[in-house]
């Protein structure tokens, strides 16, 4: 098992001459070889970890200037929502929501300001399918970046790099952490000078993982092909069983044939994800609410992306920080119901979705 190198600092040679790690904020063995397994499984050259998700985004984001403007998914994590309005349009970064899954209004919507295309796909809670392919393509021919936010994916599932993504970033706290136990964020990418800069401003800035942490990490990776087959799994029975289930209006799964996204997942997928989402049958707020708080193997609690199968309520707990009326926009009800669905026995998942929702 890889060593946890639990120190701040390290004995030097001489005077600014140092063995290869001089003070933990820099670099750390441990961060070390999680930021190599993580480039590695994203078929990448450059690992770079942060304290958290949010924390890689902060990083990217600094790369830009006032007057730069990125264009974005309009259903995102509401988090990353937050950062780009609530901080970054404070220092003068423009930001747009738009649909990415038209590549033709993508391509409509780029300006001499755009500088960034940021993805997320599937997209957080509505499950959307944006083509890398494609907008990575018409990024490059204008020099903009693309950065895609693989969480759901994770690399089992879905290489954005390979299809010409600029950075791939990972909130780790979820699949590849995978045991609810840790919060870290990644971005993997292949371009030297860029890498350089991130990892400037992971040192100047700051916001690094503990070696703790990041043994968690490396240890979670070891089981994560296993557990993502797990996840994808079950994940199909649940979305089959809501589908068909009288109560249920509408599922939102890459994985059903009827699903919008559905050929593209198949083309740049290797299987459709653990994630779930779904609203009931005449859209009673109240009824969705008794339906979340019955639930006895699924926890009501926000994240996702561990063993343990969670239930989260996006319009008051990962998406609150949006404004009711660009959640709208976006098709986030607030009656929607987002499943991260665990490696139990599927059954018994199964068993629960059908007493809580009679």
């Amino acid at each position: 098992m890889t060593p946890i190198y639990q120190t701040s600092t390290y004995v030097q040679e001489a005077p600014g001459k140092h063995k290869g790690y001089e003070y933990s904020r820099t670099h750390n063995p441990t961060r070390t070889a999680l930021q190599k397994a993580l480039a590695a499984l994203e078929n990448g050259k450059h690992g770079i970890c942060y304290a958290s998700g949010l924390a890689a985004t902060d990083a990217v984001l600094k790369l830009f200037k006032p007057g730069d403007e990125i264009l974005a998914t309009n259903d995102l994590y509401g988090g990353t929502y937050r950062l780009f309005v609530r901080i970054f349009e404070t220092f003068g970064l423009k930001f747009r929501f738009i649909d990415l899954s038209d590549p033709a209004q993508v391509e409509a919507a780029l300006t001499e300001n755009t500088k960034m295309l940021w993805l997320e796909t599937p997209t957080n809670p509505l499950l959307r399918l944006v083509d890398i392919q494609a907008l990575a393509a018409l990024a490059k021919t204008r020099g903009i970046l693309t950065v895609v936010d693989n969480t759901f994916a994770s690399p089992y599932l879905q290489n954005p790099l390979d299809l010409g993504a600029d950075i791939v970033l990972h909130s780790v706290t979820k699949y590849l952490g995978g045991h609810s136990d840790t919060v870290m964020g990644a971005l993997i990418l292949n371009d030297d000078e860029l890498a350089q800069r991130l990892a400037f401003i992971q040192n100047a800035c700051g916001a690094v993982p503990g070696p703790q942490d990041c043994f968690l990490v490396l240890r979670g990776l070891k089981t994560l092909h296993i557990r993502m087959q797990r996840h994808c799994e079950n994940a199909r029975r649940v979305a089959d069983f809501l589908q068909n289930h009288p109560k249920v209006g509408k599922v939102y799964y890459p994985g059903l044939e009827n699903h919008p996204g559905h050929e593209l997942a198949k083309r740049q997928m290797r299987d459709f994800g653990g994630m779930v989402s779904f609203e009931l049958k005449g859209d009673d707020y109240e009824e969705s609410m008794r339906v979340m708080s019955g639930f006895h193997v699924f926890s009501l609690a926000e994240s996702l992306g561990g063993v343990e199968s969670l239930c989260t309520h996006p319009a008051s707990m990962t998406h609150a920080s949006i404004p009711k009326s660009e959640r709208e926009k976006s098709g986030l009800k607030d009656t929607l119901i987002r499943l991260s669905v665990g490696i139990e026995d599927v059954e018994d998942l199964i068993d629960d979705l059908t007493q809580a929702i009679r």
